[in-house]
């Protein structure tokens, strides 16, 4: 494993994280979901990426569960707020609702800080120094070390960073942004932002939702046990009206099975190379539902993909990608 530092903030994290998405909220058992945080462990991942929201509390309970034996300083806990969580309506970024989920996910997590604490979206009916207030607050209580956001556009980071700046709070340090090879839109404005601001990028589903491992093939039925094939978690693989399982999507993939082949590197060392490939990227967070997968995942560390295989890749892809 290798390291990189997350912005301008004090941590410093691993070039894959572990996320708890698809391995808790998405149906695997808990005793496989801990092996497979143990597993990332062993392996060298620091980041453990979860959200108050996922499985309704119980990914951070897992979470919480599976770290527990190991020393504190063997693991960065990255925790998220925004939604409302199992039957509890109250939502968003207001300073009390920051103040109530960030005690509710330390007793969860059984940690005294969370490492990174993240705004899980954008909260539009919450001024900004409203939330920035009650991050800042919750950092100079000692309940958080650094602070950061998913998915906010290049705009929203920029009036962020002023607000922070003129009132002297505490900065985001990251970003959690949907990036892979198919889905490029941190590209544009993003990427700029987060560079200018000093934050780092964990960048999520670096797998495409998983398409990226080439099991779906065009034409073809999802095969038994996939994301794909589960009810419950296929329609995450539809994003802003561009279905993963399309046909055209699917055989373009199919296009880059040979490059890999090429580069001596499976479909998801390629893919997750080419997301580390960017300065702007600190890490990839992965998931898994068996823990042989992370033994392959982490072998993409290190990778340097050579400047003919990038420009192969991208004209297999290039018709399908999200710019």
């Amino acid at each position: 494993m290798q390291y990189r530092k997350l912005g301008c903030g004090p941590l410093e994290v691993s070039e894959l994280s572990f996320g708890t998405w698809l391995t808790v909220a998405g149906g695997v058992g808990r005793e496989q979901a801990i092996r497979c945080i143990h597993a990332a462990l062993d392996h060298g991942i620091t980041v453990f990426d979860t959200a108050n929201q996922y499985g309704a509390g119980e990914a951070e309970r897992v979470l919480g569960e599976a770290l527990r034996a190991y020393p504190r300083d063997r693991y960065l806990v990255a925790t998220k707020l925004y939604f409302p969580v199992g039957d509890d309506p109250d939502h968003g970024l207001s300073a009390q609702q920051i103040e109530k989920q960030l005690d509710l996910s330390l007793k969860r997590l059984c940690v005294d800080v969370i490492d990174l604490y993240q705004c899980h979206r954008f909260d539009a009916e919450t001024p900004l120094e409203e939330t920035l207030g009650a991050l800042d607050r919750a950092v100079q209580a000692g309940k958080v070390r650094a602070i950061g956001f998913s998915e906010w556009t290049g705009e929203q980071i920029d009036a962020a960073a002023a607000i922070a700046g003129q009132s002297g709070l505490t900065a985001f340090s990251s970003s959690q942004p949907q990036y892979s090879m198919l889905w490029r839109k941190p590209e544009e404005k993003v990427f700029p932002a987060c560079a200018h601001h000093g934050i780092g990028n964990l960048a999520f589903s670096p797998l495409a939702h998983g398409v990226l491992t080439g099991k779906y093939a065009p034409g073809q039925p999802p095969p038994p046990g996939s994301r794909a094939a589960s009810t419950e978690m296929n329609a995450f693989m539809e994003t802003a009206g561009r279905h993963y399982r399309s046909d055209a999507l699917l055989a373009a993939v199919v296009e880059l099975k040979p490059i890999a082949a090429d580069l001596g590197l499976t479909m998801v060392q390629m893919a997750l190379a080419w997301v580390l490939r960017r300065p702007e990227v600190a890490s990839a967070i992965i998931g898994a539902s068996r823990p042989e997968q992370i033994a392959d995942n982490v072998k993409a560390v290190g990778v340097k993909l050579p400047a003919e295989a990038l420009e192969r890749m991208d004209a297999a892809v290039g018709g399908v990608v999200v710019r």
